[in-house]
């Protein structure tokens, strides 16, 4: 998608007078739905539309070795793969650098210990635990992938079940697990303050959230603000451009607002969702 001189100017006017080609205004989020419990042989899984942006995530859970310098702690692992259906953009190779990073800002996202306690996945200390392995594929690419993803891969732990340990027998170096038979002893994880991703760009002289693919190519700078609870986990530049102090604190004061909101309107879908079905909001 290329975009014309005439039209990048209209975007530029539009949220010059806070009203954005679709009729958002700077803070609007665009229509989204969300789906979980839809991988059968996946521990947990969600799918989200963002308008156009769709992306999918399932959990996967194994038995694997605390990290000597976090031997309480259990592991987290992220997976992305940009589908060659989901832009023609991302044929051949196009879209590995574009997993590589989307991968490394949510590992450096829930690398804070407050947003995900990872000690309730340890199994015996500095010997087993568990390891979530979260792999996210982006069917469709409709603009703002960071915050579309950032949601998913919280519906996902919403909705995964931890087998729950039965019995742990140590033989000298040997230890064998036994998990309960029962498919539906599990427990849920507390992803309360699981943080979510919220893209601000810079266009003109204002600051927008949820950029479509249109306003993404009229961006002067951008950040992914990580917003766990009411602070930061992590905050990354991304793409071209470089934004001035003043522009960056008006950008996180944004990120940190809007994504307050967007996390409990997504807490909120998410108690009141039933089993294979799609619900929708922050439309």
């Amino acid at each position: 998608m290329s975009l014309s001189e005439a039209e990048k100017t209209f975007i530029l006017h539009g949220v010059a007078e806070n009203f954005r080609v679709d009729g958002r205004d700077r803070e609007g989020y665009r229509p989204m739905e969300v789906e979980t419990d839809i991988v059968q042989h996946a521990f947990g899984s969600a799918r989200l539309r963002l308008a156009n942006t769709d992306v999918l995530v399932a959990v996967k859970i194994e038995v694997d070795t605390p990290l000597p310098e976090k031997p309480f702690e259990g592991k987290i692992e992220f997976f992305v793969d940009c589908s060659a259906n989901a832009t023609p953009d991302f044929e051949g190779r196009g879209g590995e650098d574009l997993a590589i990073e989307l991968s490394n800002t949510l590992s450096s996202a829930y690398g804070s210990y407050k947003t995900l306690n990872l000690r309730k996945l340890c199994i015996l200390k500095g010997k087993k635990c568990w390891k979530l392995l979260v792999d996210v594929l982006i069917l469709e690419c409709g603009g703002n992938l960071f915050d579309a993803v950032s949601l998913a891969v919280k519906a996902a732990l919403y909705n995964t079940q931890v087998p729950k340990i039965r019995a742990v027998n140590i033989d000298g170096d040997n230890v064998e697990i036994e998990v309960s038979d029962n498919v539906f002893d599990c427990e849920s994880l507390d992803i309360i303050h699981a943080p979510v991703l919220v893209t601000v760009c810079k266009i003109g002289e204002h600051c927008i959230v949820d950029p479509s693919l249109g306003e993404e190519q009229c961006t002067v700078g951008s950040i992914v603000v990580s917003v766990s609870g009411d602070s930061f986990s992590a905050i990354t530049s991304i793409g071209t451009g470089s934004l001035q102090e003043e522009t960056l604190f008006e950008c996180l004061d944004l990120g940190q607002k809007v994504g307050v909101r967007l996390n409990e309107a997504l807490m909120e879908t998410l108690s009141q969702i039933p089993a294979h079905q799609d619900i929708g909001f922050l439309k």
